[in-house]
């Protein structure tokens, strides 16, 4: 547990250095002046902070599953050679260029996730639990699943969409900020501006409350991305392997669910939540019934 609060803590740590050296470099230091919101400013640095902090997630996101999640990278000559076999003739058929790193980790939960910053240095990890549980034909439908992830550009494109939804709400929860301080000064204070402490919780709440209502946005990109994964892996293996791989995984599916549920995003699986909009994936039936009913 340390070691990945001790990780998390280090990646908070690099990612806040790094966005403070770019927007140092840029020659943004703020964007309160005297006369009010430096729009241009404002706009930088929310990019910035955005896009920035979820492309250094993406960057470090094979380093951080590996050491958090004890993946080990398997080869061809290794216990797990035939694995890394599967997955090296579907990338190819994927057009995968350079082949993907291989990982399994220990885990009783049925589950496999691909990641990486691109097609060509992507990672599939397989949980022991899914290749204790599922048959040769049902581990191929996950692993061609995972590949179309790395071949579609899921992880570079999810991030895309996470990083210009976090821009868009820094920015509009500080103008909205800078407006509700700004009408809470009394007569007193009007030629000052708004406390920067009053400003910053009005930032904070804003940030939460704007980011919740945006999530519907990113989680439905999610469930588009596992409808395309499901498709390209069908294209890869066949429909009927791929079928059978969901409705195995449908039988696993509180196995699947148990436990810590921090990787959502990495979850082969996922079933309704609160609300389906907030759902990081379809449900199982959907996603069947959408294969049956594809050309």
């Amino acid at each position: 547990m340390f070691k990945r609060i001790g990780l998390f803590l280090l990646t908070n740590i690099l990612m806040v250095a790094t966005i403070g050296i770019v927007l140092n470099l840029l020659g943004v230091n703020g964007y309160l002046t005297a006369q009010g919101i430096n729009y241009q400013s404002l706009l930088i640095i929310c990019l910035v902070w955005g896009m920035g902090g979820s492309f250094i997630s993406l960057m470090l996101s094979k380093f951080m599953v590996k050491m958090t999640m004890g993946v080990q990278i398997q080869n061809e000559n290794g216990p797990y050679g035939d694995l890394v076999r599967k997955v090296h003739v579907i990338a190819r058929r994927a057009g995968i260029t350079k082949m993907p790193e291989v990982g399994v980790y220990d885990s009783p939960e049925v589950n496999a996730f691909a990641t990486g910053p691109s097609a060509n240095s992507s990672l599939i990890a397989v949980s022991t639990g899914l290749l204790r549980e599922m048959n040769e034909d049902e581990v191929e439908g996950v692993l061609a699943h995972e590949v179309a992830h790395a071949a579609n550009g899921d992880m570079v494109t999810l991030a895309l969409v996470q990083g210009v939804v976090n821009a868009f709400v820094m920015f509009i929860s500080r103008i909205a900020a800078f407006a509700i301080s700004n009408a809470l000064r009394s007569n007193d204070d009007e030629d000052r501006g708004p406390s920067p402490m009053i400003n910053y919780m009005i930032v904070m709440v804003l940030d939460i409350v704007l980011g919740l209502l945006a999530m519907p946005i990113v989680m439905w990109f999610s469930r588009f991305r596992e409808y395309r994964a499901d498709s390209g892996g069908a294209s890869y293996v066949g429909k009927d392997k791929m079928i059978r791989a969901l409705e195995s995984l449908k039988g696993q599916q509180d196995r699947i669910l148990s436990g810590a549920d921090n990787m959502a995003t990495m979850k082969i699986s996922g079933k309704v939540n609160f609300a389906e909009m907030f759902s990081t994936h379809p449900t199982l039936d959907k996603r069947i019934q959408a294969l049956r009913t594809s050309r």
